[in-house]
């Protein structure tokens, strides 16, 4: 081991020599040669141990006992307690930890508590943010190697930087929220030069690379990523645009409706709206050259966010609990990770006192509450991507036509470092619609070599930042709804409660004003005839304050039934919005014990529409023993998703079979198949047509008839449902195996597997196998404030900290821990663990 402390030091290698040639000179010559040979293997070792193999770190550095992974285990016994000063500082602050490691931060200024929390979120967190960051910039291939070219490729081909620096020009616009956002990176600065090599996470141990200084860029970096996460995968057109290759315009209308018949809306339905502020006029050529183009497009995206980023929120009036005070949920579906997705804190300043979580990376507490009101967040789901077709004068790509003319493009060359190879070069055109996504430098696939550029709001100057810095201090409706008023992107459902006893939700985001089916498929890029026209006024967008009946609630449907004047496709989810109404409607009394459960249910609404049609139109005398056991089995559930059924089991896989025996002959007409069209949709088609068209399966001679489907889909799901049975895995949780997986998903010894938890993505509870509730928010606007919350992580990022995973049990229990919102007064209370002191230096 004392060698392994010593070649880490300057001049090791320079000290062998010596020693090497000292010891040849005085030993006596029959000792020589046992001390060469010795000699030899001990450089030998130093060598291997001094070098990465392939994937392995340098393990000398790595099993270091003074610098490598020992030095992040953290004891029980752990404390947090310091006093810190730093040069940036302009007051003093206090840190004070609860049992959770909960921060609870207490500054004389605005500055000073940004610079803090920054200083907190590096600390805890620093691999995470510099993870995130770096892949949204595209430059994973820095870590991973070479299998990460094509994903850095799309990254900056999406203009994932690009969209960054517009959001910083407008961030730093504002010189009172730059010196925000300058603080909060001073204060991750502050941590990183602070770092021994001994404490650096060990995630930088195992890649053998160290952390960047912090920038406010990186900043708008990882603000744009969730942009991406959350608007970046609600669009689907390039697969409509191959449905539209073979299906008629009626067809197409069937099987991807924008108002579904079971459209619980967001805004209550019969809400009277105003005529609309900007009327979109559809181009004179759309019937030849939109409607009517059948090429289809092979180009698809590597890393298109998971469709079902979504997420419940809900509020309720005092009138319908039991407190008489409003009581507001909320819980974010995103990909569970370890470290966890959100960082809890308390920021205090006199400007203002604010719980939640945050965002590591970003300043801000993103969901939570104040002394005043509470607040939270869902996933519009609506399309704000769309993709134009780019007709460039030559492989230089330097021009394009538009508008009459040949009009120069902006050429990006990026440069994508390679970990263990050379660097890769990669040019991106900009068009005046944005960056050219997919060409045939790019996209292996595109046989057909059609150049899309994408235009995205994401990529348009924005400040999302500074609607929670004013939402931390709002105190009443008018200035929630103020400060909401900027943020564009990702478009979101922010929900509201006071003290005052309001209400009330906002669909908010920079929405294209569309003509009717705009951009549902690519679009020619040669005239300005096809750009958007313009944006949906602000005040326009869905919204709903104190409705009579006493509640609200969003949960990524439609917002709004189809008297709204405006077109709004998007990626929608139908059946949690109605699971939840169906509840909230019928309560009264109302409790956060309530409000917990209802977050945590299980109920499976679509599965209850599925079940007149699937047992009025299964062949039972046509089954044989084993698959009448499983139709038995499903007969008697319950429609609960709970973690033990195995009739949820059973009736996923049989839906899903019949769904196939219905559609895929008829979706496969075209390569790459078209889209489906979701279990919501199938179900009510059946409910209006047993016998339409698609049911036939256009590759037999027969006939086929719904009777046909259901049954032979079950006969089929049978076999898959007799293999798991077999594996011990026929009860739902272990079907899906609920998991939530470390940010370096080939770390498995750093996930948690196995949890213990049903749900589904149609679900209130929704949790699928590694997609979830980040967290869970339960607050009663009672005075004291009583306020719940547990996401599936914990606090420490290091894997080594009984911190790092202690909540995930309490989340997957269905439990929450009481959020204490620490006073003033507080200072000496028994919920403080440890004190950390910052003073200016």
């Amino acid at each position: 081991m004392k060698l392994l402390k010593n070649r880490m030091q300057p001049g090791f290698i320079v000290n062998f020599l010596y020693l090497f040639l000292s010891f040849t000179i005085i030993l006596p010559p029959m000792r020589i040669v046992p001390f060469l040979i010795s000699a030899v293997v001990t450089a030998g070792v130093v060598f291997v141990l001094d070098k990465q193999w392939g994937k392995i770190p340098p393990m000398g550095k790595f099993l270091s006992p003074q610098h490598g992974l020992w030095q992040n285990a953290e004891p029980a016994s752990q404390r947090f307690d310091a006093d810190l000063s730093f040069p940036d500082l302009r007051g003093k602050a206090e840190v004070y930890f609860d049992e959770r490691l909960v921060p609870h931060v207490f500054a004389e200024n605005d500055e000073d508590l940004y610079f803090i929390q920054g200083y907190l979120h590096a600390k805890f967190r620093l691999f995470q943010m510099d993870l995130q960051t770096k892949a949204a910039e595209g430059r994973a291939s820095e870590i991973a190697g070479a299998k990460a070219i094509n994903y850095d490729k799309e990254q900056r081909r999406l203009g994932m930087k690009f969209a960054a620096e517009n959001a910083l020009k407008e961030i730093e616009k504002d010189p009172a929220g730059k010196i925000l956002f300058d603080a909060y990176t001073k204060g991750v600065n502050a941590y990183i030069g602070s770092l021994k090599a001994s404490a650096l996470p060990i995630e930088y141990k195992i890649l053998n690379f160290k952390p960047e200084k912090w920038t406010n860029l990186r900043t708008a970096l990882l603000l744009k990523m969730m942009a991406k996460t959350l608007s970046s995968g609600t669009e689907a057109d390039l697969a409509n645009t191959n449905a539209k290759s073979v299906f008629l315009p009626e067809e197409l209308k069937l099987l991807y409706p924008q108002v579904p018949d079971s459209l619980v809306p967001i805004v209550p339905k019969g809400t009277m709206f105003d005529p609309p502020g900007i009327v979109p006029v559809q181009p004179a050529t759309a019937d030849s050259l939109y409607f009517g183009n059948k090429q289809t497009v092979t180009a698809k995206e590597i890393s298109k966010p998971d469709i079902h980023n979504g997420s419940n929120n809900w509020v309720v009036a005092g009138s319908k609990t039991l407190s008489g005070s409003p009581i507001l949920c909320n819980d974010p579906h995103l990909d569970l990770s370890l470290p966890s997705i959100w960082y809890e804190m308390q920021l205090q300043s006199p400007s203002g006192n604010a719980y939640g979580v945050s965002l590591p990376g970003s300043p801000f507490i993103i969901i939570g509450f104040n002394d005043s009101i509470a607040w939270g967040v869902t996933n519009a789901q609506r399309d704000v991507k769309d993709y134009f077709e780019i007709k460039f004068r030559d492989n230089t790509k330097k021009e394009y036509w538009f508008d009459g003319k040949w009009q120069p493009t902006t050429q990006r060359v990026e440069e994508i470092k390679v970990k263990g190879s050379t660097t890769v070069l990669d040019t991106v055109a900009y068009t005046i619609f944005g960056p050219v996504l997919f060409d045939e430098s790019f996209s292996t696939e595109l046989s057909t070599k059609r150049n899309l550029a994408v235009r995205w709001t994401a990529h348009d100057p924005s400040n999302e930042g500074m609607t929670f810095y004013k939402l931390n201090r709002a105190k009443n409706y008018a200035e929630y709804e103020e400060a909401i008023k900027t943020f564009e992107c990702p478009g979101q459902n922010f929900v509201f409660a006071s003290k005052a006893g309001d209400i009330a939700i906002w669909q908010q985001g920079k929405f294209p004003a569309r003509w009717i089916d705009q951009g549902l498929y690519i679009m020619p890029g040669e005239d300005s005839s096809y750009m958007w026209q313009g944006f949906i006024p602000q005040a326009e967008n869905p919204h709903s304050k104190n409705p009579e009946r006493g509640f609200l609630e969003s949960a990524n449907q439609r917002p709004v039934d189809s008297t709204y004047p405006y077109f709004i496709p998007g990626s929608y989810i139908t059946p949690r919005g109605a699971t939840i109404e169906k509840y909230l409607s019928s309560m009264n009394g109302i409790t956060p014990e309530d409000m917990m459960k209802l977050q945590n249910n299980y109920f499976n609404l679509l599965a209850e529409d599925a079940r007149g049609i699937l047992l009025q139109f299964i062949r039972e005398g046509d089954l044989n023993a084993t698959e009448k056991k499983y139709l038995d089995i499903y007969k008697k559930w319950d429609l609960m998703a709970s973690p033990e059924s195995k009739g949820q089991t059973v009736y996923q896989l049989w839906y899903e079979s019949a769904e196939r025996e219905i559609w895929l002959d008829d979706l496969q007409r075209v390569n790459p198949q078209a889209p489906w069209p979701g279990g919501q949709i199938s179900m009510e088609v059946l409910k209006r047509d047993t016998a339409f068209k698609f049911i036939d399966n256009i590759n037999t001679p027969q006939v086929e008839t719904l009777y046909d489907a259901v049954t032979t889909g079950l006969k089929k799901a049978s076999v898959e449902l007799a293999k798991l049975e077999a594996e011990g895995k026929l009860e739902w949780t272990k079907f899906k195996d609920p998991t939530v997986l470390h940010l370096l998903e080939a770390l498995p010894a750093f996930a948690r597997k196995g949890l213990h938890v049903g749900g589904g993505w149609d679900i209130i509870n929704a949790m699928k196998h590694t997609h979830g509730p980040s967290w869970r928010m339960v607050v009663q606007l009672s005075t004291p404030t009583e306020a719940y919350g547990v996401y599936p992580g914990g606090q420490s990022g290091n894997p080594g900290s009984k911190f790092y995973d202690d909540y995930i049990d309490t989340w997957a229990e269905g439990k929450y821990n009481k959020l204490w919102f620490m006073r003033e007064g507080d200072r000496a209370d028994k919920n403080i663990k440890w004190t950390m002191k910052f003073s200016k230096e």
